[in-house]
């Protein structure tokens, strides 16, 4: 592994940022695993996109100190990014003097390493900026080198920039967004020095190949960086996602700069995609998702002390196998889906036949998340409760079907 790859944590969801103590507490699991970068980027931070002119005040950049500090003596890189894109007028040279403000008050707070984010924006150009550029990619090509440029020369070592393009994926890059040649622009304008994000063939990735990403970054002109989605849950609030991180090859570490996760809204929730994050950067020869999942597990398991009845690390394993990636079950819930499946389509003289399979694990799952309310780390069961309730009224409804045919089969 590089010394220099990149690892870590992206704050960069829709939705509420996380509080101070939930980012000490992320800080703290980063360390535990080996985790080196912190990206700031909340959505919901409105000076980091929608006010991105507007300076933070003396309360918010006490604030923003106390994290930048805590990042530093927990030995992981803050990067603070910007996102300028939603209305910027790229031919003005206020703009970059605006920007170039922003970046100064963080660099007066500690911050040494920088990017700036062009993602999920209309692609649309003023038509001065069009008579100035030309196209979308080298308007914000413009920007991005003069940044970087201002900010190499006030650091006194080699600042770390990163830039998000406004086709990020695969699936945006095909349909044409930011306009025809896009991201060959970038690789030729972009400064070398600067890095660029990636987050695989699609938006939320579940495969990610070292072939896409070797052509990936033979038109960037350097290799990319992976802004990886494949927990991100700020699309569906009904969901979480605590299966293993997956679907790449350990052969695709050496292809990339890095990986920073994007991860559920929840903090909490975090704690196994984090751990088998590390489990595959840190990886030797083999990795086995499933087996890394097992074991950090195991170890998120003491956070499920309960004042009622206890949670067994085997319901706990049957519950985020239900939980597990956008486009894969865990093998027990799988499993319990199939037995649900084959005990509905069979006929009426066959049901019985079926019903045991289906009972035991759905009864143990409606269980596990009924005793979701009694956990004693109420900051926990608050990140659980509705979607696993959701869960426990979807198995209720299932057993109390099968009681009811099991006592009027006709029904």
């Amino acid at each position: 592994m590089k010394a220099d790859f990149l690892s870590g944590v992206i704050e960069g969801f829709y939705g509420p940022p996380w509080t101070a103590t939930e980012r000490s507490m992320v800080l703290n699991w980063m360390q535990a695993f080996q985790l080196n970068t912190y990206l700031y980027a909340p959505k919901d931070d409105l000076k980091q996109r929608l006010l991105w002119r507007v300076p933070y005040t003396s309360q918010e950049t006490s604030e923003l100190k106390l994290l930048i500090d805590n990042c530093h003596a927990h030995g992981v890189r803050f990067v603070f990014a910007i996102s300028p894109g939603l209305d910027m007028a790229y031919a003005q040279a206020s703009e970059l003097e605006t920007l170039q403000g922003r970046l100064e008050q963080l660099y007066e707070l500690g911050v040494r390493d920088f990017a700036i984010l062009f993602d999920d924006i209309p692609d649309s150009m003023r038509a001065e900026d069009r008579r100035r550029f030309g196209t979308f990619a080298l308007a914000q090509s413009h920007a991005a080198n003069h940044l970087y440029r201002y900010l190499t020369g006030r650091a006194a070592s080699r600042a770390r920039f990163f830039f998000c393009p406004t086709p990020y994926c695969g699936r945006m890059r095909r349909a044409g967004l930011g306009g025809e040649r896009y991201l060959e622009e970038i690789g030729e304008t972009l400064d070398p020095g600067i890095d660029v994000f990636w987050t695989g063939p699609e938006i939320i990735s579940s495969q990610i190949s070292v072939k896409d990403i070797e052509s990936l970054a033979n038109t960037l002109r350097r290799p990319p960086l992976l802004w990886d989605n494949l927990h991100a849950n700020d699309y569906d609030g009904q969901r979480f996602y605590c299966g293993p991180y997956s679907g790449r090859p350990l052969e695709l570490r050496s292809e990339i700069q890095g990986i920073l996760h994007n991860p559920n809204n929840e903090a909490l929730l975090n704690f196994v995609p984090w751990k088998t994050l590390s489990d595959f950067i840190h990886a030797k020869a083999t990795w086995n998702p499933r087996e890394s999942y097992l074991n950090a597990m195991n170890d998120w398991h003491a956070s499920f002390e309960s004042a009622g009845s206890p949670i067994d690390l085997e319901d706990l394993v049957l519950l985020g196998d239900c939980f597990y990636l956008p486009e894969e079950e865990g093998s027990e819930a799988a499993q319990l889906f199939r037995n649900a499946e084959q005990w509905l389509k069979a006929p009426l003289n066959k049901k019985q036949v079926f019903y045991r399979p289906f009972q035991e694990p759905a009864t143990r799952l409606r269980n596990i998340c009924a005793e979701i309310v009694n956990l004693e780390n109420r900051h926990l069961f608050s990140a659980l409760h509705r979607k696993t309730w959701d869960l426990r009224e979807e198995m209720e409804l299932l057993l109390t079907f099968a009681k009811q045919m099991k006592s009027d089969p006709t029904s």
